[in-house]
Formats: C-alpha cells, structure tokens, sequence
C-alpha cells in the first residue's frame, strides 16, 4: 500500500503540472481524490492492515491526500491566470481609437408642435388635461347637444363597439369638455390634447387616427373676441408673427356661434396647391362660444357664466408648423423623413 500510495503521488503530481485546460484538471481530480479515485481505492484496503499498520499508513495517506489537494488548488490558479492574461491579450482596447459617434434621437415632429402647443397656453395659465380614448356616448355625443339623428354619430363617421352606439372610439377630443365641467371648479380654463378616431379616407391631410388639442374656457364676460384673441396668439407663437388666418362661419351642436379657422397655405403661399385642394388655406381648428344647452346639462349658469372652446388638428399643426407637404408622412415612420427634425 505504501508503494501504491507513492505511485498514486507521483503521477498525480506529474499530471496536475501538465494539465492544460481547466477541463484536463477537473478531469485528473476525478481520476485521483474523487470518489471512485484511486486515492479513494487505496484507502479502502485499511481495513485488510493490521492495528499496528493503520497509524503509520493513515498518518502517510493523509499525507498524499493533502499534497494531491495542494498541488490541484496551484494548477487550478495557474490555469485561471493564464486564461485571463489571454483575454486581456485578446480583448485589448487602443483607448487612441477615435470612439464610434452615438446616434441620438429626437422628437417626433408632431410631438415638438404638441409641446409647443402646451407650453404656450400653460404660459396663458391653461392647465393640460388627459382622457380616454374609449368614451361613452354620452360624453361624445349627447352632453355636447349632439342628439340622436345628428350625421356625427352614424356608423359610418364613427367606430362603435356594441350596437346600441353607446361605446365608442371617440370622435374628437371635445367630451374633455363635458369631464372638466364635471369635475372641476370655475372659472376653467384647459387644454386637453390627445388620439382621436374617424372613418376619414387617407389622403394629404385626413387619416383614421389623428390627435386634437381640446381646448376651453369658462368664465364670467366671456365672449368671442377674447376666443380670436387667443387664437390668433397661438398662432403666431407658432408659426411667427403675421402669420395669415381667417375665420369662417361654421356649425357644430356645442357651440354657438360657431367657427372654423384657417391659416394659408405654407406650400403654395395662397395660391392654391395640392396640399390645400387648391383653395390657398388650410383648416386648422374649429371653435365657438360654448352653447348655453350644453352649459346647463354640466349645471353652469348660462346667464352668469360664458366660453369658449376649439379643437385643432395636431397634424396639420404640425404640417403647418415644419412645412410638411402630406400628412401621411408623419405616420409612415420613415427614418428619411423624420431625420430631417
């Protein structure tokens, strides 16, 4: 036993220096001090030795055991500094390299028009507003004095989601109206921007899905000068000063009077184009003096109280705002087309 026990030490010692891999060492400590090792093998012939035998070849055995452990935790920490002294080598870096540009991002344009938007009425003490896009009739329709019949809620201007209509994508951003009249004290005064949805054909200037900016006062002497005072306000903070607009005659159920505004064409100057179906101008928002109907269903004063309210296109602000030709541009996501910001 005393010869093998050597012997064992011997190779072992020999094997654990010539490993080459860390994998060529976990394999040789199995072979040697696992438990089917050949240390292990040896130590369990004891049993055949005599009482006086035992000491002297446990003392020797333990001996061989600990060299072997040694011996394996110095190959083991040979191996490691040699692989990282290779994945240094390896995965050297020239810190002279000129490093590689990052490609940042920037805002969408119609975003940048929105916050411009946004800042310049919170600058005129508006607070801004959010709401759902999945709205009850009664808010898009029947608080804001369009009842049953009216062209607004058909099923082929709308998206309805049961067929009683009653749910629905909303159609414009005005029942944040009816919300803030709910739920907030008076005098109001709120911008309310966000998605809204129509059965509109794809073309230069309309889609499906848009965004409006709801916005809406209320107040005692409201009347529709301060309404095209604040408009006109807007946009020349966004377009720039004698920016051109006119205001026509229009309808819609919950205001009365009622207007549309138009700000003249940026591709064509007025002269007519495609962009602007020939005509010079573009609309850009509808708006009014809130109707007295629509002021008493939220439990307002028509006599004490009065306002106004508009909702623009987000869009063609923003068509407008960077002289985009086609709307269909801004949702197309081409890395071409918007780089250009």
């Amino acid at each position: 036993m005393k010869e093998q026990l050597a012997t064992i030490r011997t190779e072992a010692l020999a094997a654990f220096a010539s490993a080459g891999t860390a994998g060529d060492l976990d394999a040789l400590r199995v072979k040697y001090l696992g438990k089917k090792g050949e240390l292990t093998a040896v130590l369990k012939q004891m049993g055949k030795l005599t009482p006086e035998e035992r000491p002297a070849m446990g003392a020797l055995a333990n001996e061989v055991r600990s060299a072997l452990e040694g011996a394996l935790e110095a190959a083991s920490e040979k191996l490691e500094a040699a692989a990282l002294a290779q994945r240094l080598r390896d995965e050297a870096v020239d810190v002279t390299i000129p490093g590689k540009a990052v490609a940042l991002g920037h805002r969408h344009p119609m975003y940048i028009a929105l916050d411009e938007i946004k800042d310049i009425f919170i600058g005129m003490g508006f607070t801004v507003l959010d709401g759902p896009e999945v709205e009850l009739a009664s808010y898009n329709f029947d608080k804001l004095n369009a009842e049953e019949g009216h062209p607004s809620r058909d099923w082929s201007d709308t998206f309805y989601f049961d067929e009683d209509s009653r749910v629905m994508l909303r159609s414009q951003t005005s029942p944040m109206q009816v919300r803030a009249m709910d739920t907030m004290p008076l005098p109001i005064r709120i911008v309310a921007p966000g998605r809204v949805y129509r059965k509109d054909e794809v073309d230069a200037t309309h889609s499906p899905m848009f965004h409006q900016v709801e916005g809406m006062v209320i107040d005692r002497h409201i009347t529709m000068a301060d309404l095209k005072g604040t408009l006109n306000a807007m946009v020349e903070q966004l377009y720039g000063k004698g920016t051109k607009t006119r205001f026509r005659p229009h309808h819609f159920p919950f205001t009365e009077p009622s207007c549309e505004m138009d700000v003249q064409c940026h591709k064509c100057g007025g002269a007519g184009c495609p962009t602007c179906k020939g005509e010079g101008w573009i609309e850009l928002l509808g708006a009014g003096m809130i109707h007295p109907h629509v002021l008493e269903m939220a439990g307002i004063d028509p006599e004490v109280w009065s306002g106004w309210a508009f909702g623009i296109g987000l869009e063609r602000t923003a068509m407008r705002r960077f002289k985009i030709a086609d709307l269909r541009l801004i949702f197309e996501n081409d890395m071409r087309f918007l780089e250009q910001f």
